[in-house]
């Protein structure tokens, strides 16, 4: 019962966060001029046409059962051919910052919705509290992480789209690598008793959750 009570908490903010992450690319890139993403039928708030089985499903489970203080997941990219924007270079930036936006503004919503659980009884209180508090969580980390300016990561995309072409094409060409590079930053310190996340991405994770809660009038 435990168990189902973690996926159920847990579950469904992170399959929110990273599917209506990914549905938000498309339908950025569809605005700009890119219809890859609805031709391939990936414009969708269906999260079943976003999830990956080991990403979304196996990998987020492990971290759940094995009682990782750290829980991590990503869905099936959305497909977007940056040419055919209209304008490549601006619309690859919005098209990428819309991921990220997308999970502050769910965080956002997780955390005004808190407002309403005066209106539920006290068992039942407790467990939308729980899940309000990890999406809260969750959404802002999403939206931190994948801001690192580094491809294939949005904040990446989005340097390589604000940089002069000096500076954007040597990051541009990062790309391939750059998942390697990410894996590696994340793998390796904890080796060496160094906590890249903790150094890193806790602290505007931090700064964010109370801008929002004081926006949101929790704090």
């Amino acid at each position: 019962m435990d168990i189902l009570l973690s996926i159920l908490i847990l579950g469904i903010p992170l399959l929110l966060a990273i599917t209506l992450h990914e549905a938000a690319h498309g339908y950025v890139a569809l605005y700009y001029g890119d219809d890859t993403a609805k031709r391939m039928g990936r414009i969708s708030l269906n999260p079943l046409r976003h999830i990956d089985l080991i990403g979304t499903i196996l990998l987020p489970g492990f971290l759940i059962l094995a009682g990782s203080p750290i829980l991590f997941g990503y869905a099936k990219p959305v497909p977007v051919n940056f040419s055919r924007l209209r304008n490549p270079r601006r619309g690859s930036v919005f098209v990428a910052g819309a991921g990220p936006a997308t999970n502050l503004f769910l965080a956002f919503l997780s955390a005004f919705l808190f407002h309403t659980l005066v209106f539920f009884p006290a068992d039942i209180k407790l467990l939308l509290q729980e899940m309000l508090s990890f999406s809260l969580m969750i959404n802002v980390t999403l939206a931190v992480f994948n801001m690192i300016p580094l491809p294939p990561l949005d904040g990446g995309r989005v340097a390589v789209g604000l940089l002069p072409k000096e500076l954007a094409l040597p990051l541009a060409r990062l790309e391939p690598y750059g998942i390697f590079i990410i894996l590696g930053l994340i793998v390796i310190p904890p080796f060496f008793k160094v906590n890249l996340f903790a150094w890193l991405i806790l602290p505007p994770i931090q700064s964010i959750i109370k801008i929002i809660s004081f926006l949101s009038g929790l704090s």
